[in-house]
């Protein structure tokens, strides 16, 4: 993404001007685009025109509108971003109040307008400065298999996306027929190397982890391998040093996470964002399996921790998914960008914000999207919570 033009007032309203560049960007935008804000783009609008004799005709024109965003539609697979609402601006061919969808494409500027109080907060500033860094992580390629079945899936600085799913059926490998299975197992390996290469660029020097529970990756990494010296192709020749062998227990997308753990996919992932965020979601639940009151997930008992001065300066970290930054009420989304401020500006802490997209943000997720890391163990945070809860006087399950 590059960054076009960025003007920002005292109160927090203003807008910027952004140019994506690549798929990726977009995932960037719909994080940032939120309901009730301005967006301006090109846009295909069909106009019909009445003649003199009465006659109607449509036409398509391109023209620039803007809208007052009401919804956003993203599809992960395609990176194809659809945001509607009402046209907020009168031009030549359009009137205000008019329903608009403005299908947002790469190569061509869209500006957004956040004119609300805070509109531009640390969180919506802090994914330009994320989108637009020349130096986000490096794609990695994940094929995780197992005999007849393939996923392709490319691991982004923000998500995992599955690209391609492969499935061949293979004969099952007996002793009178062991060829059929042979034939049957270099097919699938054929098809999914076919599926690959139209998937990636040979000219780029990518990581491409091979995983599968026993050995079918390390099978079809030879297969890769003896396919370029036959064929002659050299540029499939030198990714040879990009294959990464791992064990998993299944071929199914899930195991991804299990694959990031191991010691050879670290050490070659080490500085790539989702790398990061996985050993942190790795120590949170290594310090929750310890129950040692270091380890709190959930709003409330976050918000506890914080108002403690628990997730601050020492090694206090918080772990919050991007899902919830896109509330469309703007006090929820104010709570936690406030909860953000309050750990990195004025406690010290560290704040990860993780992707809904990225296995361990799924992770997360399943924590309620808040977790935290304290640097001075609490007891009975959630207990608190109890108590307040009778002391208000909710005590509708409360024996007496």
């Amino acid at each position: 993404m590059r960054l076009i033009k960025q003007n920002f007032e005292r109160d927090g309203s203003g807008l910027v001007t952004l140019f994506p560049e690549e798929p990726e960007d977009m995932w960037y935008a719909y994080n940032l685009i939120r309901p009730r804000d301005l967006l301006r783009a090109s846009a295909l609008r069909r106009v019909v025109t009445e003649s003199a004799t009465g006659s109607t005709s449509s036409t398509r024109v391109h023209t620039t509108l803007t809208i007052r965003v009401e919804s956003l539609d993203f599809d992960p697979q395609s990176s194809q971003l659809h945001v509607s609402g009402r046209i907020a601006e009168e031009t030549k061919f359009t009137k205000v109040g008019q329903y608009h969808t403005l299908d947002l494409e790469l190569q061509r500027n869209f500006t957004l307008i956040k004119d609300g109080e805070e509109a531009w907060d640390s969180v919506a500033r802090g994914i330009i400065k994320e989108a637009c860094d020349p130096v986000k992580s490096a794609d990695v390629w994940a094929v995780v298999m197992q005999e007849g079945l393939a996923n392709i899936a490319v691991l982004t600085g923000a998500r995992t996306v599955l690209r391609q799913r492969v499935e061949v059926s293979i004969p099952r490998k007996r002793a009178a027929r062991a060829s059929d299975h042979d034939k049957g197992l270099e097919k699938f390996f054929q098809t999914t190397l076919d599926t690959l290469l139209r998937q990636i660029d040979l000219n780029e020097s990518k990581p491409i982890l091979l995983a599968s529970p026993g050995f079918t990756a390390s099978s079809f990494q030879k297969f890769i391998t003896d396919t370029a010296t036959r064929t002659g192709n050299k540029a499939l020749m030198a990714q040879k040093a990009n294959l990464v062998v791992v064990h998993s227990s299944s071929g199914h997308l899930h195991s991804l996470n299990e694959i990031l753990q191991t010691p050879e996919v670290t050490a070659r992932l080490q500085n790539t964002q989702y790398a990061r965020e996985g050993k942190l979601m790795d120590e949170f639940m290594t310090l929750l399996r310890k129950d040692d009151g270091r380890a709190w997930y959930g709003p409330n008992e976050v918000e506890k921790a914080v108002e403690k001065g628990a997730v601050g300066r020492g090694g206090g970290v918080l772990l919050i998914s991007n899902a919830l930054f896109r509330a469309q009420d703007v006090a929820i989304r104010r709570r936690w960008v406030r909860l953000v401020d309050q750990v990195r500006d004025v406690e010290g802490g560290e704040v990860r914000t993780l992707s809904s997209e990225h296995e361990s943000g799924k992770r997360l997720e399943g924590l309620g999207g808040i977790a935290a890391i304290l640097t001075f163990p609490l007891d009975d945070l959630d207990e608190e919570e109890e108590e307040s809860e009778i002391l208000n006087g909710n005590t509708n399950d409360i024996p007496v």
